[in-house]
């Protein structure tokens, strides 16, 4: 019999393998993963406003990301900076910002398991809320899925087929907003792109269509999760870093075959 605190893990890093792997094909695709990088960088200061006000973490975390993506759109309007120095400049001093709260806090918390995941800890509460967050993230992914794919492919024709493209570009930063904000639990701060970027990129070589590419990154998500798992349980490592080994892994064991598979 498997310990509860195990389950929880396993069904909480399955919940966000899932997201993670499809809304990871975006990222891919659109060349999103400084972006993705740096709004995970931000989190850091959401989780201080969370233990400052006494809420949830995750709360603050989104809430803060929220506000990142918006002051990143505004600045980018402006046109003031270029993106990549933008990005710089707003994760590393919102990471900073994060560090230096925490410490003026006066509570005891543990750095390391929000900047490398602590996802053995997973409450039954929290549990719930990873549930309802896939849910959700899932069903929005299947109603703006074809227009999604259709904005990355190509903005101008999916205006010239009347798709509202701003608007579905802000559902899909919204959903990643919710990704990072679960994420952080799962494998930490730092590792967060990780999740998004390794299952898409392996995918990407074995896949045929941008549909069969989603659910393959995510099944190697959730692969990644069960191996990560119980190989940090059995030889006592680090989780979050472990399940991104193991993401590694299998990206390195799909890149020689997807050429022997491309030459055939």
């Amino acid at each position: 019999m498997f310990e509860s605190y195990l389950i929880n893990a396993l069904l909480a890093g399955i919940c966000v393998s899932l997201i993670g792997g499809a809304l990871g094909c975006f990222v891919v695709w659109k060349k999103m993963a400084y972006f993705g990088d740096s709004l995970s960088h931000s989190s850091l200061l959401g989780i201080a406003l969370g233990i400052a006000l006494g809420i949830n973490t995750t709360i603050g975390t989104f809430l803060v990301c929220l506000l990142f993506a918006s002051l990143l759109i505004f600045l980018q309007d402006k046109k003031i900076l270029s993106n990549d120095t933008l990005l710089g400049i707003l994760a590393h001093s919102s990471l900073s910002i994060g560090i230096v709260s925490i410490s003026l806090l006066n509570k005891k918390v543990n750095l390391d398991s929000y900047l490398f995941g602590d996802i053995l800890t997973v409450t039954p509460s929290e549990l719930i809320w990873f549930f309802f967050a896939t849910l959700f993230v899932l069903i929005i992914l299947y109603v703006i899925w074809d227009k999604l794919v259709l904005v990355t492919i190509d903005e101008s024709i999916a205006k010239a087929e009347r798709i509202n493209t701003s608007f579905i570009q802000l559902v899909f930063l919204f959903l990643l907003i919710i990704f990072v904000a679960t994420c952080v639990k799962i494998v930490g701060i730092l590792l967060i792109t990780s999740m998004l970027i390794i299952p898409a990129a392996s995918a990407r070589q074995i896949s045929s269509s941008p549909l069969q590419m989603g659910f393959v990154s995510s099944l190697i998500g959730v692969l990644s999760i069960i191996l990560g798992l119980f190989s940090s349980v059995k030889l006592d490592t680090p989780t979050g870093p472990t399940i991104i080994v193991m993401l590694v892994i299998i990206f390195a064991i799909i890149f020689p075959l997807s050429k022997k598979i491309n030459q055939t």
